[in-house]
């Protein structure tokens, strides 16, 4: 799966995605409603912050790996995406998401 849209997720996971989506492509344009949509869903303001400071460090990791020219990791493309997020979560030790 390619794109969070077609996936079946719960709301209040789908409004985080609608999020991330406008604050990587349209940071600016981020208003207190935005942040309300999300709120409604049941994520606390701690949980928001803690959102945004992971949507802004993949946002900013990625501008410098296209920036230098990292290559995705051998045998990527061959994997399904499952398997290929199970083998980044493992090796960045990245505990799942609690709010």
């Amino acid at each position: 799966m390619h794109d969070y849209r077609d996936a079946d997720l719960e709301p209040r996971v789908r409004v985080l995605c609608d999020l991330a989506v406008k604050v990587t492509h349209e940071s600016s344009r981020v208003t207190a409603a935005d942040l309300d949509v999300v709120r409604a869903e049941g994520w606390s303001d701690t949980a928001i912050h803690d959102a945004l400071q992971v949507i802004a460090y993949f946002n900013y990791i990625n501008r410098i790996a296209d920036a230098v020219g990292v290559e995705d990791e051998p045998g990527w493309a061959a994997q399904p995406d499952s398997e290929r997020t199970k083998t980044l979560s493992k090796r960045m030790s990245v505990p799942p998401f609690s709010e």
